[in-house]
């Protein structure tokens, strides 16, 4: 079965994301198409990049750094939650995103983000490292806004019409993750 992960990209000290990564991993989990898993951050804790050979050449000298290349092999497809620092992702999220590189390779992912303008920018930097990562991120995606989706910016409280964007978004990863398969076989 199609294996996807959704990888809870902040670490923050009461980070909003933890409970839109679980609110994510609940809607999915209720799915029978894919398995689904959640990927703390937290639990996979690197430090700045610290590969001397670049993870193009999947030399992977560190112990940490061979601990998440094997996290990310196991996985067709991804979801990627993130909030939106200073109009980009947060940069725990793009550290462990680049210490890999053939690990992300042929495989779908999708993003759900939260901020004031619902994430968007943060996402569409998520996109450009996507292509280059050889990974097909899908169209649909979930922007939470702080102020709709949120109470006094923290309790999440998503509307009704997020769970239909949600499941969207993971229709569109499933079946690219599946498309994606004979090109990870090779």
């Amino acid at each position: 079965m199609t294996k996807i992960g959704i990888i809870l990209g902040s670490t923050r000290p009461g980070r909003n994301g933890e409970a839109v990564a679980r609110w994510v991993h609940d809607v999915a989990k209720r799915r029978g198409d894919a398995e689904f898993e959640l990927i703390d951050l937290l639990d996979h804790p690197l430090p700045h990049l610290d590969e001397a050979v670049p993870p193009l050449m999947a030399q992977y000298a560190k112990q940490h750094t061979r601990e998440w290349a094997d996290t990310i092999a196991a996985y067709d497809g991804f979801i990627m939650v993130t909030p939106e620092y200073n109009h980009s992702t947060s940069g725990v999220l793009k550290n462990a995103i680049d210490y890999l590189f053939a690990e992300w390779n042929h495989k779908a992912v999708g993003f759900v983000s939260y901020g004031s303008l619902g994430g968007a920018r943060a996402v569409e930097h998520l996109r450009l490292i996507a292509g280059e990562l050889h990974m097909a991120d899908v169209r649909a995606q979930v922007a939470l806004s702080l102020v709709h989706d949120f109470v006094n910016f923290s309790e999440f409280k998503p509307g009704d019409h997020q769970v239909e964007a949600l499941n969207t978004t993971i229709d569109q990863v499933v079946a690219w993750s599946e498309a994606l398969a004979p090109l990870r076989a090779k």
